[in-house]
């Protein structure tokens, strides 16, 4: 069910541009650093882009030259493709997680690695890789442990949330250096969706959510998920729904107050015509405006995946309006 690599055609031109709606990415994820925007997603060694107006994009070098040794370990047959990477500055540090997969099971791994600048002209400039955070088995957890999300919550406790089909999304509180989960354990499920009965452990089933987000606004955390496929080309389905909650354990409710973990999710956002599938978003507020960022399948294209950076707005309930031409 996850992930395929694409990367740009234009990648080996390191000083080459690009405009946004010409990226090929899945699973983007942004931070602004000085007067640069860089964007992080799935790819070989993690793939890696940044700007100045959030329009041209450059590559940028991979963030591992080589896969981790603990996750070729880990995960039989890994060979360094990285999906679904998260970014955020913490007490002084850049902390980027990622999954380190089995493809459609829950072989499955979150690492960590920091770094003090994203600049890579600085002399300060150096990845350190820490290694499993959290590892999925099969036939031992009925979760997959891909595409996570640090939160803080109001008291700066750090969370991970991540999670993939299986039985849903998960949050846990993780330790004070963010490099491990947090003693005694502290988990929820915060998002699921029905599973078939008749579903192996083994495998996914046909409860499709995945992708989670956390977002704090004003008095709440708004969770974004995204269900159905992905990665289908003009045949995706994927699309973002979204629930809220004053606490960042949830429960999160939708709009018609249904509970995401009992299989609610209002629909943020749903392809069209020209956008058949989207999601796996992250959203952030920079320079004053809250901006969704996501991957969409282009139909005019093959059904390739494309960057899309949109400007969020909040009707007056609260909840987050998005639109795609």
């Amino acid at each position: 069910m996850k992930r395929v690599c694409y990367t740009l055609l234009l990648v080996s031109i390191a000083a080459s541009w690009v405009y946004a709606q010409d990226v090929r990415v899945h699973d983007p994820v942004m931070i602004k650093h000085g007067n640069t925007y860089y964007l992080f997603c799935t790819g070989m060694g993690i793939s890696v882009f940044s700007s100045t107006d959030l329009q041209h994009w450059k590559p940028e070098k991979a963030v591992f030259d080589l896969p981790p040794s603990w996750a070729v370990k880990a995960v039989p047959g890994f060979k360094g493709h990285i999906w679904a990477p998260d970014i955020s500055f913490y007490n002084g540090l850049y902390y980027l997680y990622y999954s380190v997969s089995a493809f459609g099971k829950n072989t499955s791994c979150i690492g960590v690695a920091t770094n003090k600048t994203l600049d890579p002209q600085d002399k300060d400039f150096h990845w350190t890789d820490h290694g499993k955070v959290i590892e999925s088995v099969p036939g031992r957890d009925l979760w997959n442990a891909i595409d996570p999300n640090l939160i803080l919550d109001d008291q700066q406790n750090p969370w991970l949330a991540f999670g993939s089909f299986w039985s849903g999304i998960k949050l846990v509180k993780l330790n004070k250096d963010l490099t491990a989960i947090a003693r005694p354990e502290e988990w929820y499920t915060i998002s699921k969706r029905d599973r078939s009965f008749k579903t192996p452990d083994a495998q996914g089933g046909d409860a499709a959510v995945e992708a989670p987000f956390i977002f704090k606004k004003n008095n709440y955390y708004y969770l974004f998920v995204s269900f159905d496929f992905c990665c289908k080309g003009v045949n995706s389905t994927y699309k973002i729904a979204i629930g809220r909650s004053d606490k960042i354990q949830g429960p999160y409710v939708d709009k018609a107050g249904m509970r995401m973990d009992e299989g609610g999710g209002t629909i943020l956002l749903k392809g069209n015509a020209s956008w058949p599938g989207l999601g796996h978003n992250a959203v952030y507020t920079m320079d004053g405006k809250d901006y969704l960022v996501f991957h969409a399948y282009d139909a005019s294209d093959n059904g390739k995946p494309k960057l899309k950076i949109i400007q969020m707005q909040w009707d007056d309930q609260g909840w987050p309006i998005a639109s795609i031409e």
